[in-house]
C-alpha cells in the first residue's frame, strides 16, 4: 500500500471543542506548568494505591472535560481512552461507573493521537454527534510495572525518560469552529533492534521519522508548511535521532520541531534525565499548550506525531527488541474549506 493510499482526508473536518488537562506537582513545577488545567499536589489523589491514583487522575479530567464541553455522559455518543497499565485497567475503572460507550486504545505514548484519529473517524466518516478522547499515565503506577518498585531505588540511565502523571481530554463535534483536524496517517510498526527498555526515545526514532516523511510526502507539505511538527515523546535521545533520520530522508526539522518530552522538564533542575514520556505527557501537553493556540490562530497548523514504544516486560525479559509506532494528526485553524483569494 502507497502513501496516499493509507493518508485519510477527512471530508468534514471535525472541531476539538473542549479540552482539559491535568498533571501531578512535579510537572507543574515545570516550565509548562502554568498551561494546564490542574495542578494536583498529591501524587496519590486521595487514594490507596498509585492504579486507584490514575483512574482518579482520569475521572477528575473527564469530569472537567464535559463541564468545559457544557455536554453530559448521556450526549456523548463515544470515548476513546487508554493509559499504560495492563489490560487498560486505569482507563477502565475510572469509566466504570458512567454510561458512556467505551472503547479501549493503546498505542502506549502515541495512545492520544491513536484515540484522536478513531474520534476524528467516528465523528466525521459516522457522523456521530460527539466523540471524547481520554488518555493518562502516573510515574508510580508505570515505574513499578514497567521497571522497578520504587522502594527498591534504582539508579537510572542517562538516557531514561521519566513517566508523567498527567491525562488530557478532548472532545470532537462536527460544529465549524477551529481547532479542526485535517487529517490523519496511521503509523507503521518499526523495529531497529533495540532492546534497552530504558532507551526508548532511540526505539521510537524511527517509527516517526517514518510517519512525518510519509505524511509530508502524501500531503506534498513541507516542513516550513507547519508552525510546528509536535512530536511525544521521543525525549532528547530519541529527538536528535529523528533529525539525522529526517535529514536523511530530505528534510530539515530545526526550528520546527518540539517534543513533548522534552518540553515538559527542566531536565537539568528537576533531574528527569532525557524527558518526560507517558500517555499522559503529550496528551496534556496538546491540550494545555498547543489546541488553545490553535484556537486563537497564534498557530495555524500542527503536525502532531505521537510516538509508542509497544513493550511490555514479560517480553523484554525474553530478549525480544522494542517495536515503535508513531500516529500522525494534522490540527489546524482552518478547515482546508475556506476559499482561496
Amino acid at each position: 500500500m502507497n502513501e496516499c493510499e493509507t493518508l485519510i482526508r477527512l471530508r468534514r473536518p471535525p472541531s476539538i471543542t473542549a479540552w482539559s488537562s491535568t498533571v501531578g506537582k512535579k510537572e507543574g513545577e515545570g516550565p509548562m506548568g502554568n498551561c494546564f488545567d490542574i495542578v494536583e499536589q498529591d501524587s496519590r489523589f486521595g487514594c490507596d494505591t498509585w492504579e486507584q491514583a490514575e483512574s482518579e487522575l482520569q475521572r477528575r479530567t473527564l469530569d472537567l472535560l464535559m463541564e468545559k464541553a457544557h455536554c453530559t455522559e448521556e450526549q456523548i455518543a463515544c470515548l476513546f481512552a487508554g493509559d499504560l497499565i495492563n489490560q487498560c485497567t486505569s482507563s477502565t475503572f475510572a469509566l466504570r461507573h458512567t454510561d458512556i460507550p467505551y472503547y479501549g486504545v493503546f498505542g502506549a505514548c502515541s495512545t492520544f493521537a491513536e484515540g484522536l484519529q478513531l474520534a476524528a473517524i467516528a465523528v466525521s466518516g459516522m457522523e456521530l454527534p460527539r466523540a471524547a478522547v481520554l488518555t493518562s499515565s502516573h510515574f508510580s503506577s508505570a515505574e513499578r510495572q514497567f521497571r522497578f518498585p520504587l522502594s527498591y531505588g534504582g539508579q537510572r540511565t542517562p538516557n531514561a525518560q521519566w513517566t508523567c502523571t498527567a491525562a488530557g481530554a478532548a472532545m470532537l463535534e462536527p460544529t465549524g469552529k477551529p481547532p479542526y483536524i485535517r487529517g490523519i496517517l496511521p503509523g507503521r510498526i518499526r523495529d531497529i533492534g533495540i532492546k534497552d527498555a530504558s532507551n526508548m526515545g532511540a526505539a521510537m526514532a524511527p517509527a516517526a521519522a517514518d510517519t512525518i516523511a510519509r505524511y509530508l510526502s502524501a500531503t506534498r507539505t513541507r516542513p516550513t508548511d507547519y508552525d510546528a511538527i509536535v512530536t511525544g515523546d521521543l525525549g532528547a535521545v530519541g529527538s536528535r535521532l529523528l533529525m539525522q533520520l529526517m535529514e536523511q530522508n530530505g528534510y530539515e526539522l530545526r526550528g520546527i520541531h518540539r517534543d513533548c518530552g522534552v518540553m515538559m522538564f527542566d531536565s537539568n533542575r528537576q533531574d528527569t534525565h532525557a524527558g518526560g514520556s507517558g500517555c499522559g505527557c503529550s496528551a496534556s501537553l496538546i491540550c494545555g499548550y498547543f489546541l488553545p493556540r490553535l484556537q486563537t490562530g497564534e498557530l495555524k497548523n500542527v503536525l502532531y506525531a505521537a510516538t509508542g514504544a509497544l513493550l511490555s516486560p514479560l517480553i523484554c525479559q525474553q530478549g525480544e527488541s522494542i517495536p515503535g509506532i508513531c500516529h500522525a494528526v494534522h490540527l489546524s485553524y482552518e478547515n482546508g474549506k475556506e476559499r482561496k483569494k
